[in-house]
This record gives structure tokens, sequence and C-alpha cells, in this order.
């Protein structure tokens, strides 16, 4: 990832103009990932996480002749968090995962979203079922740092408030 710490605020350096910056810049690693070096983090806890949450595609139906067809509405219901690009940002700007190391973390629920509410997906209640236990959704604390911190402009706090309502009574 090239998600870092720019002048105070959690970046892609790839996307952040120099010139817009002013005339001070300052430029550090991802807070709460280990530093293996420089401004490299070591992001394998994160991508465990990741992982935890079965971030693919379940369906053990037989595979149809044509697509498995969606309408647009269906399709938007979860279109925002396909944005992710599992850079970290959000999840190192979380005050969760800075005390909590067991915490999933926001990229994590974000990519669970995406396939819980995909009607084509026969998984969620499987991903429900992890995100329920005590460090899934009820961890966050709804403070909206990793919404502020994400390049991609996904509402990660409302998706994350999405899945605690579906854990509470249904994918709705």
């Amino acid at each position: 990832s090239d998600a870092m710490l720019i002048n105070g605020r959690n970046r892609l350096a790839c996307k952040t103009r120099v010139d817009q910056l002013g005339t001070r810049i300052s430029v550090a690693p991802l807070p709460a990932f280990p530093v293996l070096k420089d401004l490299i983090v070591d992001q394998d806890a994160f991508f465990a996480k990741h992982r935890s949450i079965q971030p693919w595609f379940i369906n053990e139906t037989p595979e149809p002749a044509r697509e498995r067809r969606q309408s647009p509405a269906e399709r938007a219901r979860y279109d925002d968090t396909t944005k992710c690009i599992l850079c970290g940002a959000c999840t190192s700007s979380c005050p969760s995962i800075w005390s909590n190391e067991g915490y999933v973390g926001p990229a994590a629920i974000v990519n669970a979203h995406r396939f819980i509410f995909d009607t084509r997906d026969h998984g969620a209640e499987e991903r429900l079922e992890i995100l329920s236990d005590q460090e899934g959704v009820w961890r966050c604390r709804t403070i909206f740092n990793c919404t502020d911190a994400c390049p991609r402009g996904i509402n990660i706090t409302r998706a994350i408030l999405e899945v605690t309502q579906a854990i509470q009574g249904g994918r709705g």
C-alpha cells in the first residue's frame, strides 16, 4: 500500500499532490502498523483479518449457463463497498485498532459488507456470525475516523452500521 501519514492525515501517496500540501511536508508510515523499514509497514495481520471474513464469492449452486443476474437496485445496495482497495488508511485511523489488536477492523468489515448484501452470494450468515464476535462490529465506536481517512470516499461507518443491523435482525 502506498497509504501514508502525510501532513498528519492518512492519504495515498500516489494521489497526493505536493503542491497542495504547503511549504512544510511531513511523511510517516501508517500509524497502528508495525514499521518494517522507513515508510514500509507490516500488513500481515491486516490481511489475515481481511481473510478471516471470507472476502470471496460463496455460492455452491450449479453454475448457470449465463451470468448470475442482479437488478441495478440489488447491485446499488453494496456498490460503495466495492471501491475498497485495501490500502489500510481506514484501519490505521481507527482508535479501536490502536487499543485492541484483536479487532477485525473497518477494512475487513467493509469487505464483508460487499458480500453480505450481494444477493448472489450465499455466505452472508457465516460472515455475520464471524462479525458478531466481540472482536467484530461491536468494537466500532462510530467516530467516523475511518470514513474521513478513506481515500476512495467509502462511507465506512455506514457500512459497519448496516452490518451491525443485519446481525441484529436481518439483511433487509
